[in-house]
């Protein structure tokens, strides 16, 4: 290996070194918050192919909700019969 040929492997060793480095720095703050994001996604998702799918599994959990909530009435009801 000649003298010029092993300087030109210590600096291209350098360069991608100082190339690496340069990239490991802290990246910047994200431009927009998780949830701002999360509520976009969701919007978009109603909006895209897949809405249907989106709202009838929104229908799903809103009827959860009703059914947990008549559950909850009947068991204070059954609870204040028995006091």
């Amino acid at each position: 290996m000649s003298a010029r040929s092993g300087t030109q492997l210590v600096a291209a060793a350098l360069a991608a070194a100082a190339i690496f480095t340069g990239s490991c720095g802290k990246s910047g703050a994200p431009k927009v918050d998780a949830s701002t994001e999360r509520a976009e996604a969701n919007k978009r998702a109603r909006e895209d192919a897949f809405g249907t799918q989106v709202k009838a599994h929104d229908a799903a959990k809103q009827i959860q909700e009703d059914l947990n909530k008549k559950a909850q009435e009947n068991l204070d009801k059954v609870d204040n019969l028995t006091k």
